[in-house]
């Protein structure tokens, strides 16, 4: 056999190896192929059976949370209800003892500007009894009077003024006797004012007892 013969058949068993290779390169190639699209198979059918398996299991949970739905609306008007009647409740018991407590001190505000007046009125009893200047006194005793009438005033109270000779109104007068009339025009009508009506912001406190012409 000469050295042409051996590179031939050399080159014939290469090529045949270099096939064999390859078709082994192909099969194993083939077969991951197959067992990757084995493995993408069987996730799919494990994601849709998983898929089914919620959506079997979804109906009586769609059931349940419509049911519980229903009772956690229940038990919200429930809260909201007793949270309303506790507000309510703090609310009513608040106002009774803030009006209990104006009650125990409505007279506060007027007691306060009428103590200066009262202070006056101990002075002025205090110089009666030391000095004889009637004079001083008197125009003492006028400014206590003035002040009284000042504090009255601010403070809403009125004077029921100029009711002699004005007709009986059993409205804003109280008649406490009747004596002949002094002339015929003041028949019915009020001849002297024994004790002065008030009114405190247009509202009578006191009726106005007077004499009335018959």
């Amino acid at each position: 056999m000469n050295l042409n013969s051996v590179n031939m058949a050399n080159s014939k068993l290469g090529k045949a190896f270099g096939k064999g290779k390859l078709r082994i390169k192909t099969s194993k190639m083939k077969d991951e192929k197959n067992s990757v699209e084995e493995q993408e198979e069987k996730v799919e059918d494990a994601i849709v059976n998983t898929d089914s398996a919620e959506a079997e299991d979804s109906t009586p949970e769609e059931e349940l949370t419509d049911i519980e739905k229903k009772d956690i609306e229940i038990q919200e008007l429930k809260e909201k209800h007793l949270r309303l009647y506790s507000e309510f409740d703090n609310f009513r018991r608040r106002t009774q003892k803030e009006k209990l407590d104006l009650y125990k001190t409505a007279g506060e505000d007027i007691f306060k500007v009428l103590l200066p007046v009262m202070d006056d009125f101990e002075r002025a009893k205090k110089s009666m009894e030391d000095t004889q200047d009637y004079d001083s006194l008197k125009e003492g005793v006028d400014l206590i009077y003035n002040k009284f009438q000042h504090i009255f005033k601010s403070n809403g109270l009125e004077p029921m003024a100029d009711i002699v000779g004005t007709d009986f109104d059993s409205e804003i007068h109280e008649a406490i006797t009747q004596i002949p009339a002094p002339t015929d025009e003041m028949k019915g009508k009020v001849v002297d004012v024994v004790e002065q009506g008030y009114t405190l912001k247009e509202k009578v406190i006191r009726f106005a007892k007077v004499v009335v012409g018959k």
